[in-house]
Formats: C-alpha cells, sequence, structure tokens
C-alpha cells in the first residue's frame, strides 16, 4: 500500500511540473490599455513598429505645433545631403519676426546660426524660427511646405497634409496620431546626432531663458523627447519618446484638456507599454545567420541572412519562449546578387508567428569555373 502511495505522489508530482511546464509556453495575459483622455492617441515600440494601444489613431486633426516635427525632419534631410549646414548664417526676414505665438525672440534682418534656429525651434517651439529656416531652406514657407508633403508621402504618412512650418490653424493642415508616430519613429533612427536636442531642458537666447515644454523630461528619466503643441482647435497635444534598457516607446496624444492632462495621458501609454511588455531585436540587418551551400559558383559557401532588423514585442517574461525558423529555397545556384531572397526566416510564440522577413544573400557570387558548373551538375543530378 505504502508502494502504492508512494507512485501515486510521483506521478502527481510530474504531472503539476508539465502543467507547470506548459504554462510558460502561453503568453501571460495583457490588460487592456489604460483609458487616455485625449481625441486620439497611439503607443507603439520604435524596433517592432507593433502597435500596443491606439484609438482614432488615424483621424485627421490639426497638429499645432507638432507639425515642427516634421519641420526639422526636413531640415535635418537637408542637413544629411550637405545642401546646409548648422554654421550657415539666416538672415531674419520681417515675415518671420512678426510670426505670431511662441516664439525664441530673434530680431529682423539680425543673422541667426542653423543650429540655434534649431534650438530655438525644438526646445523653445519658436515660431519665428520655425518661419526662418523654412524660408532659408526653400525661398518661402509655402514651398517649403511642399517639401514636408514630399517627406510625408515617403514616409507613408497617408493622413497628412502640411500648409506651413509652425502648426499655427489653417483648415487644411492636419495629420494623424500614427502620422506623427511614423514620423518620429524615422527621425529618431536616421538622426539620432540631432534628436539629442529634444531632451533639452532649456535654451538660451538673447539674453532670454526659456524652457522645454514637455513636462515629462522633469518627471521621467526615460524620456528624452519630443514635442508639445497646443492650438485651441487642436487641444493640448504630446509626442513623447522614452526609452528603458533596450527597449523604447513612442506615443502620440492628441486633443487633451491641459497642459498637465496631456503629460498625465502620456505617461499612462508608457507605463503601461513598459509595464507588460519587452521588446528585442533577434536578428540584425546584414548579420550571418548561416553559411549555405552553393553551387556552380566561384565559391561554394554563400552568406545568408536579413536585409533590416528583425524585432518583436512580447509579453514580458515570454523571450525564452520564441521559437525562430528558417526556410531556405533550396539548391541555391550561382550567379547570385547580394539582397537576393532565398527564403524567409519566423519568430514565433505559443505557434503565433509575430514576424515573418525575406532570408536574403548578403553577398555577391559569381558563376564559377568550368570544372566547378561540370562538378556541381552532377551532384544536383544525385541528390
Amino acid at each position: 500500500m505504502q508502494l502504492i502511495t508512494r507512485y501515486f505522489i510521483i506521478a502527481i508530482f510530474f504531472f503539476l511540473m508539465m502543467m507547470a511546464s506548459n504554462s510558460f509556453a502561453i503568453p501571460k495575459a495583457i490588460p487592456k490599455p489604460p483609458a487616455v483622455a485625449a481625441k486620439s492617441y497611439i503607443l507603439i515600440d520604435y524596433n517592432s513598429h507593433v502597435v500596443l494601444a491606439e484609438n482614432n489613431a488615424d483621424i485627421p486633426v490639426a497638429p499645432a505645433s507638432i507639425t515642427k516635427i516634421m519641420t526639422a525632419y526636413v531640415v535635418f534631410s537637408e542637413l544629411e545631403e550637405g545642401n546646409i549646414s548648422l554654421t550657415d548664417q539666416v538672415t531674419v526676414s520681417k515675415k518671420a519676426w512678426k510670426t505670431p505665438g511662441s516664439r525664441m525672440f530673434i530680431k529682423v534682418n539680425t543673422k541667426v546660426s542653423i543650429e540655434d534656429l534649431l534650438q530655438g525651434m525644438i526646445i523653445q517651439s519658436g515660431n519665428d524660427a520655425s518661419v526662418a529656416l523654412a524660408e532659408y531652406i526653400a525661398g518661402s514657407e509655402e514651398t517649403f511646405a511642399a517639401l514636408m508633403n514630399q517627406h510625408a508621402r515617403s514616409l507613408g504618412m497617408t493622413n497628412s497634409n502640411f500648409l506651413n512650418s509652425t502648426g499655427l490653424p489653417n483648415p487644411d493642415h492636419k495629420t494623424s496620431a500614427r502620422d506623427l508616430a511614423i514620423l518620429a519613429n524615422a527621425l529618431i533612427k536616421k538622426f539620432p546626432q540631432y534628436y539629442k536636442w529634444y531632451s533639452t531642458r532649456e535654451f538660451t537666447y538673447n539674453n532670454i531663458k526659456q524652457p522645454n515644454r514637455n513636462k515629462l523630461l522633469w518627471r521621467d528619466n526615460s524620456v528624452d523627447g519630443m514635442k508639445t503643441g497646443y492650438t485651441e482647435d487642436a487641444g493640448y497635444c504630446l509626442v513623447s519618446s522614452a526609452k528603458r534598457e533596450k527597449m523604447r516607446l513612442i506615443s502620440v496624444v492628441l486633443g487633451t484638456k491641459s497642459v498637465n492632462a496631456r503629460a498625465q495621458e502620456s505617461q499612462k501609454l508608457l507605463n503601461f507599454g513598459f509595464r507588460f511588455y519587452e521588446s528585442h531585436v533577434i536578428y540584425s540587418v546584414e548579420q550571418t545567420l548561416k553559411q549555405v551551400r552553393i553551387f556552380k559558383g566561384s565559391q561554394e559557401q554563400l552568406a545568408v541572412g536579413v536585409a533590416k532588423d528583425i524585432a518583436v514585442t512580447i509579453p514580458r517574461g515570454q523571450y525564452k519562449n520564441l521559437k525562430p525558423g528558417m526556410n531556405i529555397n533550396l539548391p541555391i545556384e550561382a550567379p547570385v546578387s547580394k539582397g537576393q531572397k532565398l527564403g524567409h526566416v519566423e519568430i514565433k510564440l505559443a505557434n503565433k508567428v509575430l514576424s515573418s522577413s525575406p532570408l536574403v544573400a548578403l553577398e555577391n557570387i559569381d558563376e564559377g569555373s568550368l570544372w566547378q558548373y561540370v562538378k556541381d551538375s552532377a551532384l544536383l543530378m544525385m541528390e
């Protein structure tokens, strides 16, 4: 009897162990995102672009001074292309000087560097700085707005139409929460050397010190950007970005009722994302994932990988349960060009495909010698 009891206890123990083991394979339950008091909002993971929370994210709305993120993106692009430099001196026009709203207090007919104008626009939200930059780059603010729309289209911002560089009210000047998340993501990724200005808490120009209007820079050390906005039509708006460990989140909150509300509602979204999710770059661009046999080529091994970083966003604690897989279209014969698709890679969690991306050649392989061709042809016939 004691022996039967002992076996029964052992059986129960192993059954419980199996149940516990199986439970780890199932993603933890994620609660619904918090209620956000805003006309529209979105929360995305920077690495994977996965949307963690959203509401009315595609409705075109007035963006107010958040428009200046696109203004900055255009200026950064011009700097990157070498068309302008940070030390260029911009002569302030009467139009720029007279532009209403928030300003950095530049004076008409004085010369101001591109770098100072950028900081005046980003940190102090200067409308005068925005117009001065637009006129210097494109000749007029209207032509600059056309540049803004070209960049918006290239980024896939399908709900945006920019008519000025400042965000001052115009019934046809619109964008959406999703479009702003796309823009913020692109700016951080493409221009990290300039993104640093978005975390600057204050800027002094013409002996006038002004603070950054993004209250989260003081409340949350993980927040390092981005931009506030307000008009009567737009309400109080905030695009914010925060990084904790290796995870960066971007939140867009549009149309809240006060300065404190836009900060509080943005903080809600950020805390939710960081509390319940984690982000991982599984494969890096041009990282060699495998060496595969290539036939009839100038060499017999070919490096394969992915053309862009592959990232996933998963419930916290589930990283160990990710299952990467690779499917290669074999056999591979030369010639092969770098970037040529040769299969695909998948990342799964609990049998759900989180990511599927092309597997590509990481190098060019030319045709080999006649002897290599004959030998490999024979080998292929025997397979």
